[in-house]
């Protein structure tokens, strides 16, 4: 059961240093890849379990770190329904009863929409460079591609869910191919496996994720991009409660 976790342990030291590339700058180097400054897409999450499957249609912009939004398309019952990061606030606009609910820090663990992901997985709460100190562990291999697992430690002061993350990043086009998520007793939690690599505007992006919790092996949930631009001109401005509630 993972616990509010919001100080930890600091970790020494912050990289290592590899060919002239430390673990910090291959992290913030699979960042730009993976986001670019900025970003709009479309994508399908499917949550599956042992007796149902569900599935969720949704559009998402993202700005940075900073700002995140997410929109609800489907089912007609959750239509409407958006998720703001803005900064370091958390908003969810429910249509069905009108209202704008902000969301604490302590949700931020809670599943987010009865799926695998949580609140903080899908607004993007923690920042994988300023929140984490990173260390190079090993070089491996992973679907085929050699890959650099680093792990990161979150720093003291951030105030993050996770106690540890390992993520694995392709070495020639920094593509986030699995990353694990441990709890502050260092128990695995999530697995998330990210496949179906392809082109997008020059850059190698895998359009398909899988989070298996470690607990449940037997469930899923799965989200798949149909589409995704990145480096798109968006204002600050866009990323507005009044925006959540109109945005269709």
């Amino acid at each position: 059961m993972i616990k509010k976790q919001f100080l930890f342990f600091a970790f020494f030291f912050c990289g290592f240093s590899v060919f002239g590339q430390d673990a910090t700058q291959i992290i913030q180097s699979m960042i730009d890849k993976m986001q670019g400054s900025s970003n709009k897409s479309e994508s399908i999450m499917e949550i599956v379990r042992p007796e149902w499957k569900r599935t969720v249609k949704m559009k998402g912009w993202q700005k940075g770190d900073d700002y995140a939004l997410t929109l609800i398309t489907a089912p007609a019952r959750d239509k409407g329904a958006a998720f703001l990061k803005r900064e370091k606030e958390i908003w969810n606009w429910q249509p069905s009863i009108d209202r704008v609910i902000k969301l604490p820090p302590s949700m931020m663990q809670q599943s987010w929409m009865g799926s695998d992901f949580t609140n903080d997985d899908l607004v993007k709460q923690s920042s994988f460079v300023r929140d984490f100190n990173h260390r190079l562990v090993s070089d491996t291999t992973l679907q085929g591609y050699d890959v650099y697992k680093i792990e990161m430690i979150p720093t003291e002061e951030a105030a993050v869910v996770w106690g540890k993350i390992e993520m694995y990043v392709e070495k020639k086009d920094y593509i986030q191919l699995l990353v694990k998520f441990y709890d502050e007793d260092m128990f695995l939690v999530n697995s998330m496996h990210l496949s179906k690599v392809k082109e997008i505007q020059g850059r190698k992006f895998p359009t398909y994720m899988e989070m298996i919790p470690a607990e449940n092996p037997n469930q899923k949930t799965t989200i798949e991009y149909t589409s995704i631009v990145f480096d798109i001109d968006i204002s600050d401005n866009f990323f507005s409660i009044q925006n959540l509630k109109r945005l269709r």
